[in-house]
């Protein structure tokens, strides 16, 4: 068993090396018929390393790309926990109840296609502050892929289980807790996976739109006022890995948390 799950992991490293070498390749020529517009690689590698010398500086007039990081990943906490504490319970009641879907599902259906950005002017109005509209931008976008999915395990419960819990007179907690709930999990994570990677894009968008510190607001910077296009590939780079680890966090959730009656 272990020699199996070695060779699982050897395997899945040299996957994953080999798509590095691949778009390693692929940025090297996109830098070479660029004429150099777009840094190569060993280039961008010398500034990442500049960038990270000071990650945690936090001068009023300097801010380390590691302090950036910490203040988009705070805002996508509050924003994606404030969302997912409203998705779980509403998508519950909307699996669970054919009413409930009835009115609560034209509103979903309206509001989820409704580009991120649309929001964050709204939040602005709301909260007269930029980053509290971030968040709040956040919390709106990360409500429906949590809240489908949460409906949609709600509303899949095998009636078998449902004649159980009638038959053993299970209270409605008891029914929540042992077969609603349980039978969702694996859903709801689903939905979870899904909404933190929206909420991790969503927030270069509104810190670029809102400013003051995050790897939004860095890009930015980087992009329309220094011109720095090497930076603007290391935050890219620096999202593209936070988003991947964020994913892998849910994925593992994914595969820990399974049903049984």
């Amino acid at each position: 068993m272990k020699q199996l799950l070695s060779a699982k992991t050897t395997s899945s490293v040299l996957y994953f090396l080999a798509g590095i070498f691949i778009m390693g390749g692929i940025w090297a020529l996109i830098a070479k018929l660029t004429k150099g517009e777009i840094p190569d690689p060993s280039s961008t590698w010398v500034v990442f390393k500049e960038v990270i010398k000071q990650p945690f500086q936090n001068d009023s007039d300097q801010k380390g790309i590691g302090t950036k990081l910490l203040s988009s990943l705070g805002r996508v906490a509050i924003g994606f926990g404030l969302g997912s504490l409203f998705a779980v319970p509403i998508g519950l009641v909307m699996g669970s109840s054919k009413i409930a879907m009835r009115i609560l599902n034209p509103m979903v259906q309206i509001l989820k296609p409704v580009s991120p950005l649309a929001w964050f002017p709204l939040g602005l109005a709301i909260f007269q502050d930029s980053p509290k509209a971030s968040v709040f931008m956040i919390f709106i976008c990360c409500l429906w892929p949590t809240l489908i999915n949460a409906a949609f395990g709600a509303s899949n419960v095998p009636q078998d289980h449902k004649n159980v819990s009638k038959a053993f007179g299970f209270s409605t907690w008891k029914y929540l807790s042992k077969i609603l709930v349980p039978f969702s999990l694996p859903h709801i994570i689903t939905g979870l996976r899904l909404s933190i990677g929206i909420a991790w894009m969503v927030i270069v968008a509104g810190e670029m739109l809102s400013g003051g510190t995050g790897l939004g607001n860095f890009v930015w910077e980087e992009g329309f006022n220094g011109g720095n296009t090497a930076k603007i590939l290391v935050a890219i780079i620096i999202i593209g890995l936070v988003g991947s680890l964020l994913d892998r966090c849910f994925t593992w959730l994914q595969q820990k948390f399974s049903y049984a009656l």
